[in-house]
Order: C-alpha cells, then structure tokens, then sequence
C-alpha cells in the first residue's frame, strides 16, 4: 500500500504549481521547468484523488452491507459496487505506484542509434541495412529527424555500419529496448540450395548527451586528423578532412570522415563520443546500484541476442519476453512496432515494480 501522505503530496505540489503557474510572477527559465513538472503531475492527478477517497467511499458502502435495514436488492448493488470500486482501487495503486518510480533521466532525450553487421558476412550487412530501414520507417511514422552521422557499405550493398542521430520526443525511451543482438534466419540471394541461413547484427542506443551532461576536458583528448577514404578524384579524400577522436582514460575512439570539412567531421565526431561516455557512466552507476542489471530488460548488453526475424515463418520472436508476432513483414515496415515496445516496457515496469516490493 502507498503511504497516503506520498499521494497527498503529490496532490498539494499540483495545487501550489497550479497556483504559481497561474500567478504570472514567475521567470522564464522557472516557468519552463514548472510547466513540465505540472503537465507530468497531471497524467496522474486525477487517480491520486480516487485513491485518497478510496477508504472513505469504502466504509459507505460497508455501511450499507451492515446496515439490517438493507433489502437484499441494496446489499447485492452494494457488493457489485464494492467489488468494482476495490478492482478500480488495485488498477490506481500500480499507477501510482508506476508513476512514483524512479524516472530515468534519460527517457526524455534524443538517441544515437549504432547498427554493426554481426556474423554472417554480406548477408549480415544486408540484414544491417534492413534494420536501418526499419528504424528509419518508424522515425517517419512518428515524425522524428533522422540525421546521419556515419556510414560505411559492403560490397553488396548492405551496412557494415551506420551511426545516426534520432530527433524528437521521448527517443531513447521509446528506442533504449533495442540495444543488442538481432538475428535474422532466411535464404540468402546467393543461396543456390535454398538452404536457411543465420546472421546476426549488433545494435546500440545511446542517449545523446548535452555538454551539460557531461564534461569532457580536451586535455584527455587525442584528435588525429588523416586522408578520408573513398572514391578517387573526390575532395573528401584529396585533403586530411578525416578526423579520429581518441578518450585518453577510457580508450574509446570515434572516426569520423563523412564530411568534406575537418570541422564538421569533428562536430559529429564528439557527439558520438560524448554520447559513449555518457552511456558509460550511467551503466557503472546502474551495475552499483542493482546486482541483477544484466538479468532486467533493457540493461544496453550488446552481447546479448534479443529479437529473432525468421522469414520463412513470417515471425518476429523478441527473446527478453518470450513474444512472437506474426507479422515479420509489417514490423520491419514499421507498422507493429509499438507493439513491440509496449510489451518491453510494460514487462519492465512489472519487474521495476517487483524490486520495488521486495
């Protein structure tokens, strides 16, 4: 049971938000942050009041059931009316309880999607570039940006690796379910027995991180600038545009070449890394603060295999909640995908909500 002074709580802090909203005595920069803390209360308002009133309207009822005046029409309305208002009150609790969970403050930003060609070779590579299209059909579905930040092909056609930028509302919290493995099972084109294969791509989701987010200082830089590799007689590889940004204490290194200009190339470059770093450090906090990371959905572990694409079942099996679609053609369409990540968040809030109770 929620204490009832933490609704009540929440119930005052809408009031006095409402009150001070209304005021007009309030800055620009405090008015912005108010705003959004008054739009997130009131998503949950409305069920915070039933759930004060709960045991008040409780013991009216009872009144009626212990009352010796009641007729038998009254009592059975009244135990319908029970019934109905404690089921009512079990949906309010996990609401609340959803609600006062601790926000990930990262769900609200925009991603960096990384999209690797696992094993498999260029049938892997054509798998990479069919997720990418995926992604990219969701993100036009639900009027995101997609900015492309890096891309590298294989001979036939496919994505060794693609690196972007995705832009919009609620990003990562829609998109942080698919870093890891995905593995497709099909018959190549070059397949003459017409025998299934299996390849795999690796996929990460980072949040993109602000430079408030984060400070990097440039003494723990190494930037090295070469020739970018490409066709021959293009000016993005007759100058030393290319630019390679290496994290001193860390190791991580980001390439970047895609743009004819060194700045530019630079620019991009830091947004991968900050976006690295920042991953980084919310996954060695995360691992402190839950022993059993690995064991939730959506713990970012890239080395594990999450979702299955079988073509000659028309199947999508996501391995994390045991969950088969099928419909293979529409999910890679974009059209099921919601579906998808709906089951994957609500699976993680049941398995927030049981670390929360025990």
């Amino acid at each position: 049971m929620i204490p009832f002074k933490t609704v009540n709580d929440l119930i005052k802090k809408h009031s006095l938000l409402e009150k001070e909203l209304s005021s007009g005595e309030i800055d620009k920069n405090s008015f912005a942050e108010k705003s959004k803390e008054y739009a997130d209360l009131n998503e949950i308002i409305k069920i915070a009041k039933f759930y004060i009133s709960f045991e008040k309207n409780k013991k009216e009822i009872q009144t009626i059931l212990e009352d010796e005046d009641s007729d038998q029409d009254m009592i059975k309305m009244a135990e319908i009316e029970l019934n109905k208002l404690e089921t009512e009150n079990e949906k309010n609790e996990k609401k609340l309880k959803l609600f006062l969970l601790p926000k990930d403050e990262a769900d609200k930003k925009n991603a960096i999607i990384e999209i690797r060609a696992g094993t498999g070779g260029l049938e892997a590579s054509l798998f990479a570039s069919d997720l990418f299209k995926m992604y990219e059909k969701v993100s036009n579905k639900k009027k995101w940006s997609l900015e492309l930040i890096s891309i590298s092909r294989s001979e036939a056609g496919g994505l060794k690796e693609i690196i972007a930028s995705i832009k919009g509302n609620n990003i990562y919290s829609t998109l942080k379910y698919e870093s890891g493995v995905h593995r497709v099972q099909r018959v190549p084109d070059t397949e003459t027995q017409g025998r299934v294969h299996t390849s795999a791509a690796t996929v990460a989701v980072l949040p993109e991180a602000e430079e408030v987010d984060l400070k990097i200082n440039e003494s723990d830089l190494r930037i090295d600038v070469f020739r970018a590799g490409g066709p021959g007689g293009q000016s993005v590889n007759t100058t030393d545009s290319a630019v390679r940004i290496t994290h001193i204490p860390t190791g991580i290194s980001v390439s970047q070449q895609d743009e004819k200009s060194q700045h530019k190339n630079k620019a991009k470059g830091m947004k991968v890394l900050r976006a690295r770093l920042y991953e980084l450090e919310r996954s060695r906090i995360e691992s402190v603060r839950s022993k059993d990371r690995k064991n939730k959905i959506g713990s970012g572990d890239r080395s594990e295999r999450i979702r299955t694409y079988n073509f000659p079942q028309g199947r999508v099996t996501d391995h994390r909640i045991n969950l088969t679609l099928h419909k293979l053609n529409e999910f890679l369409e974009g059209e099921v995908f919601d579906e998808m990540i709906e089951a994957l968040t609500l699976q993680a809030q049941e398995e927030s909500l049981n670390i929360l109770n025990q």
